[in-house]
């Protein structure tokens, strides 16, 4: 009996089509572009947020860093700025207290990061992320390296001039050439390559990029740079265990010892900021749903105007169908079957709709848009699926309850 109903509907929808395809056409718009803006703004801030997080990876998961400006909004008011620029930075010496004494953390490490240029006998690449990075770096941050190795302790705790190279740094010092074993200079200090970091792409903003990323023991940059107060702030941070929800733990115990070792009274005021760095991605989450409520509000309008649209075309279908529904009242059909068979018509005339939307969000997510890649993900295709089908069981009840409740006598002898 389903299958009937189903086979019937289709034969019934598909004989509306070709019956006036430019009335049924016309009125499969309205659904096709409201399903349209609705997926392709979700595509459109589904594949941005991506990429933003992405871009913001650099930052880590699960990690707390001590720093003198706290991740928060809001005005000069709200926002002492002043203040928090007087604080000192974090320095070497709480690197290692932190590392000794943190119970609540998986790895802690140090960092500190300045632009400068590499060289290679003629070839140069300016403006790289310079890097000076500790062992337990890569157990707070991900460190992916495509050939090569990562540091050793001993090259670490003896401030080596070893290094691990972004691939476009690799491609610009040297071009057609393996790199792992070679040397280039930073200031006129020689490094050897031990390894290429993984390519990373394009991102949206001037974040630091694996690809042009240069990481040597934190012992050399300090060779090459003036790291502490009035130079390079280094910046601390540590990884927190999974079972701590919000790095609660951590954050308080991280607390404890810093203002113990800055010594700090009870009376005084942190003079650091424990930041996580779910704070940013968090904030950028907020942002787009936001961008998401605004796109269920454009598609909206566009997919009720597409239900009125069905809802006319199977008005116009009851009516012109009216003889044929007595004929099958007469011949014993329920009232349910007949409402089942025009709702089914009026979802499968906004399945149409919907799919066209949908195929018109595909073909745009090959439009290049620099760095940005846009996906058409599973969610969305059967948010689109699932809409189209609610909307036009909404606009085919009325009109199905219409003709269900026909009398055979009348509705044979309508012409």
């Amino acid at each position: 009996m389903l299958i009937r109903l189903i086979w019937e509907s289709i034969r019934f929808a598909w004989q509306a089509l070709r019956a006036n395809l430019t009335r049924t056409v016309l009125s499969l718009l309205g659904v096709t572009v409201g399903i349209f803006s609705i997926i392709a703004v979700f595509t459109l801030v589904d594949s941005l947020e991506t990429n933003i997080k992405n871009s913001l990876s650099f930052l880590g998961s699960n990690v707390v860093s001590v720093g003198r400006f706290p991740y928060q909004a809001g005005g000069p008011t709200d926002y002492p700025w002043w203040r928090y620029f007087r604080r000192p930075p974090g320095t070497y010496a709480e690197y290692e207290f932190l590392a000794e004494r943190l119970k609540n953390a998986q790895a802690v490490t140090i960092s500190a990061t300045a632009r400068t240029t590499a060289r290679q006998a003629s070839n140069a690449y300016e403006r790289a992320s310079l890097q000076g990075i500790v062992l337990s770096y890569n157990e707070v941050f991900d460190v992916p390296i495509a050939t090569g190795r990562y540091f050793t302790d001993l090259e670490v705790s003896a401030s080596r001039t070893v290094a691990l190279i972004g691939a476009k740094i690799a491609d610009a010092l040297f071009p057609n050439q393996e790199p792992v074993g070679k040397t280039f200079k930073i200031k006129g200090l020689k490094f050897t390559v031990v390894g290429i970091l993984e390519e990373e792409g394009e991102g949206l903003f001037d974040a630091p990029s694996k690809d042009e990323s240069i990481l040597i023991p934190f012992g050399a940059f300090t060779k090459l740079f003036y790291v502490g107060k009035n130079g390079i702030e280094p910046t601390v941070a540590s990884k927190g265990f999974e079972d701590d929800p919000g790095l609660i733990a951590l954050e308080n115990e991280m607390a404890g010892l810093l203002r113990a070792k800055r010594g700090l009274k009870p009376s005084e005021e942190d003079n650091f900021a424990l930041n996580q760095s779910e704070f940013i991605q968090n904030a950028v989450g907020s942002i787009f749903s936001v961008i998401g409520i605004a796109g269920w509000v454009i598609g909206g309008f566009s997919i009720l105007i597409g239900g009125f649209g069905i809802a006319n075309i199977m008005f116009v279908s009851v009516k012109e169908r009216t003889s044929i529904i007595g004929i099958q009242k007469s011949l014993g059909a329920k009232n349910y079957f007949i409402l089942c068979q025009f709702l089914f018509e009026a979802t499968f005339l906004s399945l149409i709709g919907g799919l066209a939307g949908l195929a018109l969000v595909y073909a745009g997510t090959y439009v290049p848009l620099g760095s940005l890649e846009l996906i058409l993900s599973f969610k969305n295709v059967l948010l689109g699926l699932g809409l189209s089908s609610v909307i036009g069981m909404l606009s085919g009840i009325v009109p199905a309850s219409i003709a269900a409740g026909l009398n055979p006598v009348e509705a044979i002898r309508a012409t």
